[in-house]
């Protein structure tokens, strides 16, 4: 009789043990790997180009950051001075200068102009800043903008 009783007992465990395994096996597995959201890798972006043209001439601003976090505060220069009371076409141009040659990044954030959009500052004698370009959705990029300034006299512009 203890033979019977020790047969069933190991039955009924091996009988439950193979449920949980089922249980899990059915559990654990899932289809939910077939469509994965595509791994968008964040651009590096070192160095800021932009360029400001009129009748009277073309002005470049660059902000410069090689590296990165680094402890070193970014290179702002400066080609000229703006004329009062102009506007400005504007182009911005990204580069990534831990490569060579340099990796423009601009048509990379062209393509993806519905994930970017740069955000821009004026004040002193900068008078507005007036976008030129938009995405798919119609909302604005800043790849392409207007600068406008007022009187003579200091201004800053963040981008």
């Amino acid at each position: 009789m203890n033979t019977i009783l020790e047969t069933l007992k190991t039955k009924s465990i091996i009988g439950f043990l193979t449920l949980c395994v089922t249980a899990i096996s059915f559990t654990s597995c899932s289809n939910d790997d077939d469509n994965p959201d595509p791994v968008n890798e964040e651009e590096i972006i070192t160095t800021m180009n932009v360029t400001l043209s009129a009748t009277g001439g073309t002005i470049t601003l660059q902000s410069q950051d090689l590296d990165g976090e680094g402890p070193n505060a970014p290179v702002i220069s400066v080609s000229g001075n703006l004329s009062a009371n102009t506007t400005y076409n504007g182009s911005i141009q990204l580069l990534n200068e831990t490569e060579t040659p340099a990796e423009d990044i601009t048509e990379e954030v062209e393509e993806e102009d519905e994930e970017h959009q740069f955000f821009f500052t004026a004040s002193g004698a900068l008078s507005g800043v007036e976008y030129d370009d938009e995405d798919g959705n119609g909302n604005p990029v800043g790849i392409n903008f207007t600068l406008t300034t007022g009187d003579a006299g200091n201004g800053t512009l963040q981008a």
